[in-house]
């Protein structure tokens, strides 16, 4: 059975976007490599039910960046006592795969210390800062996604580069950071 041209395309979206995403849900969860890689199966099985309508519209980047955000504050809502309970060390199983530092995908992002410092913020704020220095968004996309006002994303974000500048030491520590790091914490004022 041939792939209809439908399942092609989104096939060939998927390929091309599906690291993007995960790199975005990895900053969104603040490093938690499992719950990112839901958040995109989410995602993209909502896209494909909505496939014909994503590839008619202007950027399908857009509308998997709204699809991923959206299933992350669904997360996010959801009760506690549904979820998966996560522990900070797994138990030692044979055979378990090296997902250590240094071992690419996820954790090749920007490292310990950042998805640390990001799972200080509070979700909302995490998610603020993540749009907007992270995904080059701005105030107005930020807001739209999150569905809060513009004044909300200032602040919220203007409060979690703050509390991040903090948490790395601020100064002149955070400037030895790598290039990454000080991309993700922009000057006063930005």
């Amino acid at each position: 059975m041939t792939p209809s041209p439908r399942d092609e395309e989104f096939s060939a979206f998927v390929t091309g976007r599906r690291v993007a995403l995960l790199r975005t849900a990895c900053l969104l969860t603040a490093g938690d490599p499992h719950l990112a890689e839901d958040l995109v199966q989410t995602a993209l099985a909502r896209m494909y039910v909505a496939w014909p309508k994503v590839r008619r519209s202007e950027s399908a980047d857009a509308y998997a960046r709204r699809v991923l955000v959206n299933a992350y504050i669904d997360e996010v809502r959801r009760p506690r006592w549904r979820r998966e309970q996560t522990v900070s060390e797994l138990p030692d199983l044979p055979g378990r795969p090296d997902t250590g530092p240094g071992g690419g995908g996820p954790d090749a992002v920007d490292g310990d210390v950042i998805r640390t410092a990001l799972a200080e913020l509070p979700k909302r704020m995490r998610a603020a800062v993540v749009l907007r220095h992270w995904l080059d968004l701005s105030v107005e996309e930020t807001a739209s996604l999150l569905d809060c006002s513009e004044g909300t994303v200032k602040s919220q974000t203007a409060k979690g580069i703050a509390r991040l500048r903090s948490l790395l030491g601020g100064g002149a520590e955070a400037t030895s950071r790598t290039s990454r790091t000080r991309t993700m914490l922009p000057a006063e004022g930005s």
